[in-house]
């Protein structure tokens, strides 16, 4: 009878240590409901209102670097621009009971895509300052002809 309580007891336990206590090194506070769990993202709803939840990450992401808080009117967005696992953690102001928290992995998706957005964006930038700097050398060689 003793081994079968044991036995209980310790099933329960890693049970416990292997439900969600964290996720691609962000820890994920008690008393969390999962409502989406796969290998790139995580959703979850916790008690703590939008504040403590805000704080709870902010404190946890004290010393990384390449981070960014931006405040949205709808949510709060924590993104690292680094080389941590995860890419952004979003976390809504929408739901007044619950505060729903949204976790995203780093993929190669997102990261060659703003590559190729900025090397788009540089060719554009050139292009525009080439279409301008003609009209302004067709204007000028107007204005400042030899009369010969």
């Amino acid at each position: 009878m003793k081994r079968f309580i044991i036995i209980v007891i310790s099933f329960f336990s890693f049970v416990s240590i292997s439900n969600a206590t964290e996720f691609l090194g962000l820890p994920i506070p008690g008393g969390a409901n999962i409502l989406q769990r796969d290998e790139g993202r995580l959703e979850f709803e916790t008690d703590m209102n939008h504040n403590q939840c805000v704080d709870y990450y902010r404190q946890f992401l004290s010393k990384a670097r390449d981070i960014k808080i931006r405040e949205w009117k709808e949510a709060t967005y924590i993104e690292d621009d680094g080389k941590l696992p995860w890419h952004s953690i979003t976390i809504s102001r929408d739901n007044y009971k619950r505060t729903r928290v949204i976790i995203i992995k780093d993929n190669w998706t997102w990261i060659m895509g703003t590559l190729i957005l900025r090397y788009i964006g540089v060719f554009v930038v050139l292009i525009v300052l080439y279409i301008f700097m003609s009209i302004a050398g067709t204007i000028a060689s107007r204005l400042f002809k030899d009369k010969k």
